[in-house]
Protein backbone atom coordinates (compact mmCIF):
# COMPACT_ATOMS: atom_id res chain seq x y z
CA UNK A 1 0.00 0.00 0.00
CA UNK A 2 1.32 3.44 -0.93
CA UNK A 3 0.38 5.70 1.99
CA UNK A 4 0.46 9.47 1.56
CA UNK A 5 0.60 11.62 4.72
CA UNK A 6 -2.46 13.86 5.04
CA UNK A 7 -1.93 15.17 8.60
CA UNK A 8 1.52 14.73 10.12
CA UNK A 9 2.14 13.84 13.76
CA UNK A 10 3.15 17.37 14.81
CA UNK A 11 0.04 18.98 13.30
CA UNK A 12 -2.13 16.23 14.82
CA UNK A 13 -0.77 16.70 18.35
CA UNK A 14 -0.97 20.52 18.11
CA UNK A 15 -4.68 20.36 17.17
CA UNK A 16 -5.45 17.78 19.88
CA UNK A 17 -3.85 20.09 22.47
CA UNK A 18 -6.05 22.95 21.21
CA UNK A 19 -9.16 20.77 21.55
CA UNK A 20 -8.09 19.76 25.08
CA UNK A 21 -7.63 23.43 26.01
CA UNK A 22 -11.07 24.33 24.62
CA UNK A 23 -12.80 21.50 26.52
CA UNK A 24 -10.85 22.36 29.70
CA UNK A 25 -12.14 25.95 29.59
CA UNK A 26 -15.75 25.00 28.79
CA UNK A 27 -15.96 22.39 31.55
CA UNK A 28 -13.87 24.12 34.20
CA UNK A 29 -14.90 22.84 37.65
CA UNK A 30 -17.37 20.33 36.19
CA UNK A 31 -17.26 16.57 36.03
CA UNK A 32 -16.86 15.21 32.49
CA UNK A 33 -17.34 11.69 31.24
CA UNK A 34 -15.44 11.08 28.03
CA UNK A 35 -16.77 8.10 26.09
CA UNK A 36 -14.15 6.68 23.74
CA UNK A 37 -15.69 4.84 20.81
CA UNK A 38 -13.53 1.76 20.29
CA UNK A 39 -11.41 0.83 18.51
CA UNK A 40 -10.60 3.69 16.17
CA UNK A 41 -10.81 6.54 18.66
CA UNK A 42 -8.49 4.97 21.28
CA UNK A 43 -5.34 6.86 20.26
CA UNK A 44 -7.23 10.14 19.96
CA UNK A 45 -9.09 9.71 23.27
CA UNK A 46 -5.89 8.99 25.19
CA UNK A 47 -4.06 12.01 23.77
CA UNK A 48 -7.11 14.25 24.12
CA UNK A 49 -7.73 13.37 27.77
CA UNK A 50 -4.05 13.98 28.58
CA UNK A 51 -4.68 17.55 27.37
CA UNK A 52 -7.89 18.16 29.35
CA UNK A 53 -7.02 19.86 32.62
CA UNK A 54 -9.57 18.49 35.07
CA UNK A 55 -9.45 16.39 38.20
CA UNK A 56 -13.10 15.47 37.56
CA UNK A 57 -12.63 13.56 34.31
CA UNK A 58 -13.73 9.97 33.83
CA UNK A 59 -13.01 7.96 30.71
CA UNK A 60 -15.40 5.25 29.62
CA UNK A 61 -15.37 2.97 26.59
CA UNK A 62 -18.02 1.77 24.16
CA UNK A 63 -17.69 -0.34 21.09
CA UNK A 64 -20.38 0.05 18.48
CA UNK A 65 -20.75 -1.04 14.90
CA UNK A 66 -23.03 -0.20 12.05
CA UNK A 67 -20.77 -1.62 9.36
CA UNK A 68 -20.54 -5.33 10.14
CA UNK A 69 -18.09 -6.69 7.57
CA UNK A 70 -19.01 -4.06 5.00
CA UNK A 71 -17.29 -0.84 3.91
CA UNK A 72 -20.69 0.88 3.88
CA UNK A 73 -22.89 1.31 6.94
CA UNK A 74 -25.90 -0.95 7.38
CA UNK A 75 -27.69 1.83 9.27
CA UNK A 76 -28.26 -0.43 12.29
CA UNK A 77 -26.36 0.35 15.49
CA UNK A 78 -24.97 -2.72 17.19
CA UNK A 79 -23.66 -2.25 20.74
CA UNK A 80 -20.65 -4.55 21.05
CA UNK A 81 -19.51 -3.14 24.43
CA UNK A 82 -21.86 -0.94 26.42
CA UNK A 83 -21.11 1.58 29.18
CA UNK A 84 -20.10 0.28 32.59
CA UNK A 85 -21.17 3.47 34.38
CA UNK A 86 -24.36 5.50 34.71
CA UNK A 87 -24.32 8.78 32.76
CA UNK A 88 -27.63 10.16 34.04
CA UNK A 89 -27.28 13.88 34.88
CA UNK A 90 -23.61 13.87 33.78
CA UNK A 91 -21.72 15.96 31.24
CA UNK A 92 -20.78 13.53 28.48
CA UNK A 93 -18.47 13.93 25.49
CA UNK A 94 -18.43 11.20 22.84
CA UNK A 95 -14.93 10.93 21.37
CA UNK A 96 -14.89 9.48 17.86
CA UNK A 97 -12.15 9.00 15.29
CA UNK A 98 -14.14 10.01 12.20
CA UNK A 99 -17.65 11.07 11.24
CA UNK A 100 -18.36 9.93 7.73
CA UNK A 101 -21.99 9.22 6.71
CA UNK A 102 -23.04 10.32 10.22
CA UNK A 103 -25.45 7.41 10.62
CA UNK A 104 -23.50 5.68 13.40
CA UNK A 105 -23.14 8.92 15.38
CA UNK A 106 -26.81 9.89 15.00
CA UNK A 107 -27.81 6.47 16.33
CA UNK A 108 -25.23 6.53 19.13
CA UNK A 109 -26.35 9.99 20.26
CA UNK A 110 -29.97 8.85 20.27
CA UNK A 111 -29.03 5.77 22.34
CA UNK A 112 -27.05 7.81 24.88
CA UNK A 113 -29.69 10.55 25.17
CA UNK A 114 -32.10 7.85 26.39
CA UNK A 115 -29.78 7.54 29.42
CA UNK A 116 -30.57 11.18 30.36
CA UNK A 117 -27.16 12.86 30.52
CA UNK A 118 -27.08 16.49 31.65
CA UNK A 119 -25.29 17.35 28.41
CA UNK A 120 -24.07 15.35 25.44
CA UNK A 121 -21.46 16.63 22.98
CA UNK A 122 -19.47 15.04 20.19
CA UNK A 123 -15.74 15.44 19.61
CA UNK A 124 -14.38 13.94 16.41
CA UNK A 125 -10.82 13.97 15.20
CA UNK A 126 -11.83 13.82 11.54
CA UNK A 127 -14.93 15.10 9.79
CA UNK A 128 -15.69 13.94 6.25
CA UNK A 129 -18.70 16.16 5.51
CA UNK A 130 -19.01 15.34 1.80
CA UNK A 131 -20.02 11.75 2.72
CA UNK A 132 -22.87 12.79 5.06
CA UNK A 133 -26.15 10.96 4.65
CA UNK A 134 -27.82 12.42 7.75
CA UNK A 135 -27.82 15.77 9.51
CA UNK A 136 -25.17 15.82 12.26
CA UNK A 137 -22.55 18.29 13.40
CA UNK A 138 -19.79 17.60 15.90
CA UNK A 139 -19.29 20.10 18.72
CA UNK A 140 -15.51 19.76 18.49
CA UNK A 141 -13.72 18.92 15.24
CA UNK A 142 -10.04 18.25 14.80
CA UNK A 143 -9.85 18.39 11.01
CA UNK A 144 -12.20 18.54 8.04
CA UNK A 145 -10.88 16.04 5.52
CA UNK A 146 -11.47 15.15 1.86
CA UNK A 147 -13.25 12.01 0.71
CA UNK A 148 -10.26 9.65 0.90
CA UNK A 149 -9.93 6.28 2.61
CA UNK A 150 -8.08 7.32 5.77
CA UNK A 151 -5.53 5.25 7.74
CA UNK A 152 -3.39 5.68 10.83
CA UNK A 153 -3.68 7.06 14.33
CA UNK A 154 -6.36 4.52 15.20
CA UNK A 155 -8.00 4.17 11.79
CA UNK A 156 -7.41 0.89 10.06
CA UNK A 157 -7.64 -1.15 6.92
CA UNK A 158 -8.60 -4.73 7.79
CA UNK A 159 -7.20 -4.19 11.30
CA UNK A 160 -3.82 -2.89 10.14
CA UNK A 161 -2.20 0.59 10.09
CA UNK A 162 -3.84 1.82 13.34
CA UNK A 163 -0.39 2.35 14.88
CA UNK A 164 0.80 4.94 12.34
CA UNK A 165 1.54 8.19 14.26
CA UNK A 166 -0.05 10.29 11.50
CA UNK A 167 -3.19 10.35 9.34
CA UNK A 168 -2.67 9.09 5.83
CA UNK A 169 -4.52 7.76 2.84
CA UNK A 170 -3.86 5.15 0.19
CA UNK A 171 -2.41 6.97 -2.80
CA UNK A 172 -2.95 4.02 -5.18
Amino acid sequence: MNIQVLIDEEKLQKRIKELGDQISKEYEGKEIIVICVLRGAAYFAVDLTKNIRSDKLLIEFMQVSSYGNNKETTGNLKIVKDLDIDIENKNVIIVEDIIDSGITMVNLKKYLLEKNPQSLKVCTLLDKKERRKVEIEADYVGFDIPNEFILGYGLDYEGHYRNLPYIGYNKE
